[in-house]
């Protein structure tokens, strides 16, 4: 069963096949994916692909997904979760991104919170690593706001738009 999780003006909740226009609204948003390490999506088809692959990693095992809905309303205004899960080494990198409607609202903050404590609470992780542009300083803030140590820089680590970008490396540990 695919675990809910609630905050105080947020649920976080499995993505589905109504979700895709979301998805795709936030994804195909050049400032959104700026930093992202990929492009923008550029067809429903592929939002409806990333759901898909969301639902396999949960599946296997290998993460988890979810959408983030502000309470009281329909639609989800991004997503938020964990990829690269290792159980037997207890640790998941996490990711997010957020439609920019939603930018400075505190909303990706309080997902992260919650989604913290899943990890450590829930999953049983004793690490949470996160890997993000340099030139990302919303997200190199919120990390470090949070609680996460900057471990260094992965030189030429992400390609986006045929360009090698050097990324942050972040951990937080369970205390």
């Amino acid at each position: 069963m695919f675990p809910i999780l609630e905050t105080d003006r947020l649920t976080l909740r499995e993505l589905t096949d109504t979700d895709v226009y979301d998805i795709f609204a936030c994804l195909s948003n050049k400032e959104v994916t700026r930093f992202y390490g990929s492009e923008p999506l550029n067809s429903i088809k592929e939002a409806e692909e990333l759901v898909e692959f969301f639902k396999k990693n949960y599946n296997e095992e290998r993460g988890i997904r979810w959408g983030i809905e502000r309470k009281g309303t329909k639609g989800i205004i991004g997503t938020i979760g964990y990829h690269a899960w290792s159980q037997k080494h207890k640790r998941a990198e996490i990711g997010y991104e957020i439609h920019p409607e939603y930018w400075r609202k505190g909303y990706t903050s309080e997902a992260i919170s919650k989604v913290i404590s899943f990890g450590f609470d829930t999953m049983g992780l004793t690490r949470i690593g996160a890997i993000v542009f340099l030139e990302n300083e919303a997200s190199n803030k919120l990390l470090e706001k949070v609680g996460f140590q900057k471990e260094g820089i992965l030189r030429g680590y992400i390609y986006q738009q045929g360009k090698a970008y050097d990324t942050n490396v972040y951990s937080l540990l369970k205390r």
